[in-house]
């Protein structure tokens, strides 16, 4: 069975996650955090890719990224995947694939889940237990968004930025986000959205990316549409 191509609209920001093959470790020093970010922040630039969130957990990592071309995305993670698996398999003496085949990505609909993302992608420590709070953990973005820490690797989208009219605004409203509850629904939809490959957003938003892409943006339901025509005469002839 083919796969099915990646959503993809330069210009519209995606959450994508990978993994270590059987959810093995691909982080154990500093200096392995240290040297995918680096890689990762030249292939951003490279590959013309603005990278809004991230955090690197010890066996996958999230990254919220927003593509100004096409294959952008596809080039960096390529890009980093490559490089970081020969400097992992050099420095502990192993052979052999890291990843836990193609990286899983969903289209955000930026309005509605912009920073939602950018939360749940920082608090995954705190989620897996590693940390009590989010400034805890020394491997995301949090420490730029929320406490405005100097970062190369990090361009703000226009939705942070439209949360102040400058840093110590932007910074305060940011922190407030995770001092609110947040329903676990809305982080399952996103878990949920990412490892399926689904586009996320409100119904006018998948309307538009169907229309874009002429592509089924979310799954069917199931039974099929029991307005359709197709759906009545399939069912009569099943009589």
């Amino acid at each position: 069975m083919s796969r099915q191509p990646r959503f993809i609209l330069p210009g519209q920001p995606q959450h994508v996650i990978q993994r270590g093959n059987n959810r093995d470790v691909i982080f154990v020093s500093d200096d392995d955090y240290k040297f995918y970010l680096e890689k990762l922040q030249a292939a951003c630039a490279r590959f013309e890719c603005e990278l809004h969130a991230y955090v690197l957990m010890t066996n996958h990592v999230h990254l919220l990224l927003t593509p100004q071309t096409e294959g952008g995305i596809g080039k960096v993670m390529q890009s980093v995947g490559r490089y970081y698996v020969q400097y992992f398999n050099y420095k502990y003496k192993r052979t052999g694939t890291l990843w836990e085949g193609r990286y899983k990505a969903t289209l955000l609909d930026s309005e509605v889940y912009l920073l939602t993302c950018s939360r749940y992608i920082e608090l995954n420590p705190v989620r897996a237990g590693m940390v009590d709070a989010p400034a805890d953990y020394p491997w995301s973005s949090y420490a730029s968004n929320a406490l405005g820490e100097d970062s190369s690797l990090i361009k703000p989208h226009e939705i942070y930025l439209a949360l102040g009219s400058n840093e110590v605004e932007r910074c305060e409203a940011y922190r407030a986000l995770f001092a609110s509850h947040t329903d676990s629904d809305i982080f399952n939809e996103i878990r949920h959205a990412t490892n399926k490959s689904w586009v996320l957003g409100s119904g006018r938003f998948k309307d538009r990316i169907e229309e874009l892409t002429n592509r089924q943006a979310v799954p069917k339901k199931r039974g099929g549409d029991r307005k359709s025509k197709k759906y009545r005469e399939n069912k009569i002839n099943r009589v």
